[in-house]
């Protein structure tokens, strides 16, 4: 695989209908600068407005993948996102004069041919991979969905479908070979659908450019020659239309044998494009959708923007630490001697967080409480916790230097023990809500195991006013 990023040398274009809209449109991309990424461009719109290629601006997966900033949408963007990880292009834009691409032959091909033409620009920066080192796994039980990310040093992809439809039955495909199989054995391969399944999906909106020659029709029921006719009437389909014997309508030839499996695997490919970085992963798929695919996509997405957060604050890997007390300085405006944490141990983004503190008989608020019987006030474990909590907060918060947290309230806080010098706190908080710039957490501390404090927190994320010259030049998130 390759080590730096690339993007083309020249723009190309290619024109054509789109399958689920009939949008005519002319798609072209241009090459873009190191760390760009994938973004679409609506030229036809006001203010020509942008949608970068990721799972936060996902709408809508009804039949393909739609993607979203405000009014200005993009259908259909899967076969796109194939091509340009199968040719291992980051940086990219995609200029579209409508709301679809070009669907071409209900392939990857065309797009890959006009990429080809335009050569590839190595760039300086290197490639920002996301190498999977514990395994990923999701699950519709409902579905019969199994998806799961395996480490390895490379990319692949394996997928098997099984629609229990005599007329498809079950196949499987593998990519094993980026460079050496995907434009020959993947980029060919066709969209598809079940002959059952056409009046629906035209009666819902969609298919407006289908037509056999831009999409598999998969024969599972016997009609006759006037139900044939009058759904081709339907559906503007001017060639004559026949069940034949082949399992597919009109006898029309596959490429390959398995070409649904293959098709299946190119659609995953285009929706783990979402994720936003390269993989570097073994990726094994029973029945997969664009539902079941965008779902792994967040998840994978969120352990993508959870390593980057620890490498741009962790330089120093530790085992069993996923922030020393150095990196939390840097995330934390507080200081000695307003500082209650040590070292974070566990950090799953947006989800939870656990906080060390190492309580010694140093702290200099024992002098005072109380002389002779040394106790941790109350409140500094709630303090303790909330500035572990804040730490939760790093994702999602642009410019954090410039960003304070404030408690809006403490509720159901309760102690159970007192914690004294020698006491190890460990602090388990975890987010139960979060709306713009609004927060809730439920937080616990142990000691040894044992719960010795809880409560609920509720804080807001403000702008900092203060004086910058007077500003800790390290500030973060901070509780108060």
């Amino acid at each position: 695989m390759l080590v730096q990023q690339r993007t083309i040398k020249k723009p190309v274009s290619i024109s054509g209908v789109g399958l689920h809209t009939g949008s005519v449109s002319t798609m072209t991309f241009r090459p873009a600068p190191e760390d760009f990424g994938i973004r679409f461009r609506r030229t036809d719109l006001g203010g020509s407005p942008e949608i970068p290629a990721d799972v936060d601006h996902v709408v809508d997966i009804s039949r393909g993948t739609t993607l979203a900033v405000g009014e200005a949408k993009v259908h259909t963007v899967e076969h796109v996102l194939a091509a340009l990880v199968g040719l291992q292009i980051d940086n990219v834009l995609v200029d579209l004069d409508a709301n679809e691409p070009p669907v071409a032959d209900g392939s990857a091909k065309p797009y890959v041919d006009v990429l080809l033409q335009a050569g590839f620009e190595k760039q300086d920066a290197a490639k920002d991979y996301l190498i999977i080192d514990q395994t990923v796994h999701y699950q519709n039980v409902e579905k019969g969905v199994d998806i799961v990310a395996l480490p390895t040093d490379d990319y692949r992809v394996t997928v098997m479908v099984d629609y229990h439809n005599p007329a498809l039955g079950s196949q499987h495909s593998g990519l094993f070979n980026l460079e050496k199989e995907f434009v020959d054995d993947f980029a060919p391969c066709r969209t598809f659908c079940f002959l059952h399944e056409v009046e629906m999906l035209h009666s819902q909106g969609l298919i407006k450019g289908g037509n056999l020659d831009n999409a598999i029709v998969i024969v599972d029921r016997e009609l006759n020659d006037g139900e044939l006719k009058r759904i081709a009437t339907k559906l503007g389909i001017k060639e004559s239309v026949i069940l034949g014997g082949s399992g597919v309508l009109n006898n029309k030839s596959l490429r390959f044998p398995n070409e649904p499996a293959r098709h299946k695997l190119l659609d995953m490919m285009g929706d783990l494009a979402l994720i936003g970085a390269p993989l570097k992963a073994q990726i094994l798929a029973a029945r997969p959708g664009h539902a079941s695919n965008i779902e792994f996509a967040r998840k994978i997405r969120k352990l993508y923007q959870q390593k980057k957060l620890v490498k741009k604050y962790q330089h120093e890997r530790k085992e069993g630490v996923v922030f020393d007390v150095n990196a939390i300085k840097k995330i934390l405006p507080h200081r000695y001697p307003f500082l209650f944490v040590d070292k974070i141990v566990e950090f799953k983004i947006d989800e939870k967080i656990v906080g060390v503190k190492n309580v010694t008989g140093n702290e200099p608020f024992f002098e005072g409480h109380f002389p002779g019987q040394p106790v941790m006030p109350g409140v500094l474990i709630v303090e303790a916790m909330a500035q572990t909590g804040g730490i939760l907060l790093l994702n999602g918060v642009d410019n954090p230097d410039n960003k304070l947290v404030y408690f809006m309230s403490i509720n159901n806080a309760k102690f159970r023990r007192p914690v004294v010098p020698g006491d190890q706190l460990v602090f388990e908080l975890e987010m139960t809500s979060r709306k713009s710039k609004i927060c809730q957490m439920k937080g616990k501390a142990f000691v040894d195991g044992v719960l010795v404090a809880e409560a609920e927190m509720m804080a807001s994320i403000v702008e900092r006013t203060e004086n910058k010259a007077q500003a800790t030049p390290v500030s973060k998130p901070m509780l108060n």
